[in-house]
Order: C-alpha cells, then sequence, then structure tokens
C-alpha cells in the first residue's frame, strides 16, 4: 500500500512543481521587483531651437512694427509632482521652444523604478492620495514615451497635433498596472 500511495504522489508532486516554478517565474517577468534597486538617472539639457534656414524677413508694412519670436525657451505652465503609488517628487514644466515645438520637462524627478512606465500628458484633475492613482486614463492623454529615468531631469517631445490647451497635468503612469506614480497640475505661467 505505501508502494502505490507514493507512486500516485510523485506525479502529483511534479505536476505542483512546475506550476509553482511557472507561476514564480511569471511573476517575477510581471512585477520586476529588481526594479526597486537599480536606479536610472538622466541629466538633459533643455534643448535649444533648431536652426531652420528661412528667407529674408520681410518688411513689415509702414507704421506696422513686427514682433520678433522668443529668443529663448518659454515655460507655458508648471507644477510640482505630487506622490501617488509611489513616493514622487520634482518639477513638471510645459516649454515652448524659439522654433515653436513644445517639450515637457521633467526636473530633479526622484521615484520608483518600475516596469513599463511612461510619461503622460493629461486633462485629468491631479488628486492627492489613493483617489488620484487610476484617474489619469478616464479621459484625454498623450503618451510622450517611456521614463527615460526614474531620477534626474529630462524632456519629453509634445507631437505637434498636441493642443497644448487641452491638457492640464503630467503623471508618471505605470502601463503595466494602470497606476499613477506621481503626478503635477499644470498651473499656466
Amino acid at each position: 500500500m505505501g508502494r502505490v500511495r507514493s507512486a500516485l504522489l510523485r506525479p502529483w508532486m511534479a505536476g505542483v512543481l512546475v506550476v509553482a516554478v511557472a507561476g514564480a517565474g511569471f511573476g517575477l517577468y510581471w512585477f520586476q521587483p529588481w526594479k526597486l534597486w537599480q536606479d536610472e538617472t538622466v541629466r538633459e539639457a533643455l534643448p535649444e531651437a533648431t536652426a531652420v534656414a528661412s528667407a529674408p524677413p520681410a518688411e513689415a508694412p509702414s507704421g506696422a512694427t513686427a514682433t520678433p519670436p522668443p529668443a529663448g525657451p518659454t515655460t507655458l505652465a508648471s507644477g510640482e509632482l505630487i506622490s501617488h503609488e509611489h513616493a514622487t517628487s520634482g518639477t513638471v514644466k510645459f516649454v515652448r521652444l524659439a522654433d515653436g515645438s513644445h517639450v515637457v520637462r521633467l526636473e530633479g524627478l526622484d521615484t520608483s523604478n518600475g516596469p513599463d512606465l511612461h510619461v503622460w500628458l493629461t486633462d485629468a484633475p491631479v488628486k492627492e492620495g489613493r483617489a488620484g492613482w487610476h484617474v489619469f486614463d478616464d479621459g484625454r492623454y498623450v503618451s510622450l514615451g517611456k521614463l527615460k529615468g526614474n531620477k534626474g531631469s529630462q524632456n519629453y517631445t509634445v507631437p505637434e497635433d498636441v493642443d497644448p490647451s487641452r491638457y492640464t497635468s503630467v503623471s508618471i503612469w505605470c502601463d503595466r498596472f494602470d497606476v499613477s506614480f506621481g503626478a503635477a497640475e499644470l498651473a499656466r505661467a
């Protein structure tokens, strides 16, 4: 009787072991816990406008003065990051470059590293605490790309077809778990 019971338990135990190993492998892939101990620091300067070859300036009609475009980058809106799912701090700036293009700039960013983090420009209000964790995918949002690093200063190009007046906040968004690590309300300058 002991041999029969032992022979029946071996395949069952092997099956449990295979399922446990597969589950552990999937869990490691999905959560990527090692990223909690890996920091990626990015130190990008604010981009300068690219030189555009142009024709000589046209003369202004008599009695009118032409206003030159701004010589350098102009901050249109800014805000401070608040923590959501993970402790997050830093400043967000929505900047118009001299060539008319726009970038979202993260300065002094400090957040946790995580799987599948993106920078989103959104129309959602920034709410403190757990109430703000999941609101950013409820309305309009534009993904500006994967987060380059969880620390430092970095720039994200805003697509030309995006109307900056329609977006009021920026979120460090974890696409894998649909949760905000931190966000900033953009106050117009």
